[in-house]
């Protein structure tokens, strides 16, 4: 994603849950063993929830249009118990909850806790190492912070780290990945656009129903659904790979971006290995209404653009597919591991159309940013809770990644990200992670670039600044 943002801290107050419609609220057994709320990310403490593993994400939705403020909803998530478990929690902002069912049975209590907590006690003890699944129907007005509504009256669920509590009930932490399913009815005209490929569409009464499933496990703020007019384009890359791009009115369809993201795809799969999704395509949205969104997220196998479809954010967020996507953060210190690969892919495709990197992107950013101390200040690793998408990431983080191929030389660079992308495919993996692998290929000790890189607040020292081709541009250098 190319732009910081920030996000609101978390309540902790409990409270019974509204609108609970003929649900028994009993209290637990003195000895009860319960799930807890958050995973224990040190930036988000309350995103997530323990106890359980989410396997797959079966999300219906309702949505018309001409009443922008409500949301039907009704999701089964299926999961599988890590501990015993009387009662769990599932993150969930916001609407009237209408039944919980466990395994077929109505839940025992369900209440709120904090911003987002569903708390969630079934009629029975779930055992460990046991599948489960939960069903929840709600509606309401969905959360702005994952929701959008769109200029011409559809919307867009877009948001990092954790818009999917704006939508449905999850397991809300990249930590715990799954497969998803989203069947989405809108009036007829409408066109719902998800993740993964396409399944059956039906008409009738008025509505026209949209299925779309991913089968490669995903972090749950990487799911979208984008409901609007959409012109829609289908075709498929060289070696067979479907390709769907959806365009909202009045965003810019350019006869050549099919081509263009084909190019873009295959140059990015020589770099990093074969693309890792089953279908791949974009979304380009106008006009959101509300403010706050980012103008573009790697949701995976199709990313969501801003107006248009075009080469500087399609490389960025296609990237992300392999970084970010196939490859998910550990937890939010991680976002190295998405972002400075990302941001580099940009400078991968300026070199891969003539540019000179070393005389023009590194020493141009170098240069500019040589004598000024906030460039420096935030590691890349670990950056802080309200940092953890800051532009060093970006900056700073392309600059680190073109000193560590000049470090250790371009084979050995490009055979580690390959390594990388296999390795951790469809898994999670963290920034120290990298750096030992990154080391492990090279055959070198890394320790004092990457301290003087990733986890250093000042300027790095000349040896790490200047290594192999760079030594020409260092001053006084001949």
């Amino acid at each position: 994603m190319p732009d910081a943002r920030r996000f609101r801290r978390r309540l902790t107050v409990v409270a019974p849950l509204a609108a609970a419609g003929s649900l028994l609220l009993t209290a637990l057994p003195a000895a009860a063993i319960t799930g807890g709320a958050g995973v224990g990310d040190p930036y988000f403490p309350d995103d997530g929830n323990s106890g359980y593993d989410v396997t797959h994400y079966d999300v219906h939705l309702g949505y018309d249009p001409a009443h922008p403020d409500h949301l039907d909803g009704d999701t089964t998530v299926t999961a599988r118990a890590t501990e015993d478990l009387d009662r769990f929690d599932l993150d969930l902002k916001g609407f009237r909850i209408g039944t919980v069912t466990v395994n077929g049975r109505p839940a025992r209590e369900v209440t709120r806790s904090g911003a987002h907590e569903l708390v969630v006690t079934p009629a029975g003890r779930l055992p460990a190492g046991r599948p489960f699944t939960v069903r929840v129907t709600y509606a309401g007005t969905p959360d702005h912070e994952g929701w959008h509504t769109l200029q011409d009256g559809g919307a867009d669920a877009i948001g990092e780290p954790h818009g999917a509590t704006s939508w449905f009930p999850s397991n809300d932490h990249p930590s715990d990945k799954a497969t998803f399913g989203l069947t989405v009815t809108v009036p007829d005209g409408w066109t719902a656009i998800g993740n993964g490929v396409p399944g059956r569409t039906t008409s009738g009464g008025g509505r026209t129903t949209y299925r779309w499933s991913e089968d490669r496990p995903m972090a749950t703020y990487l799911a979208t659904v984008a409901i609007d007019r959409f012109t829609v384009q289908k075709y498929a890359l060289p070696d067979g790979t479907p390709v769907i791009d959806a365009y909202s009115p009045g965003a810019l369809t350019d006869p050549a971006t099919p081509a263009l993201q084909a190019e873009i795809i295959s140059f990015l799969s020589s770099k990093f290995g074969p693309y890792p999704f089953d279908s791949a395509g974009g979304i380009a949205i106008n006009g959101i209404t509300d403010e706050g969104t980012p103008l573009a997220l790697e949701t995976q196998g199709r990313p969501t653009y801003s107006g248009a479809l075009f080469d500087v954010s399609m490389v960025h967020e296609i990237t992300h597919q392999w970084f970010g996507d196939s490859v998910s953060f550990t937890d939010w210190r991680d976002g190295c591991i998405a972002e400075c690969f990302a941001q580099y892919a940009n400078q991968l495709w300026d070199e891969h159309l003539g540019a000179d990197l070393d005389t023009g992107f590194y020493q141009w950013v170098l240069e500019g940013n040589r004598d000024n101390p906030t460039f420096w200040d935030v590691p890349l690793y670990d950056a802080g809770p309200g940092t953890e998408l800051d532009p060093a990431l970006y900056d700073k983080g392309s600059l680190m990644m073109h000193a560590l191929r000049r470090y250790v030389g371009d084979d050995t660079f490009f055979a580690t990200l390959k390594r990388w992308t296999a390795d951790h495919a469809y898994g999670n993996a963290s920034w120290p992670a990298f750096e030992k692998l990154a080391a492990q290929v090279s055959g070198k000790d890394l320790n004092g670039f990457f301290r003087a890189w990733a986890h250093s607040t000042v300027i790095p020292p000349q040896k790490y600044l200047y290594p192999g081709s760079l030594a020409k541009l260092r001053p006084g250098a001949h």
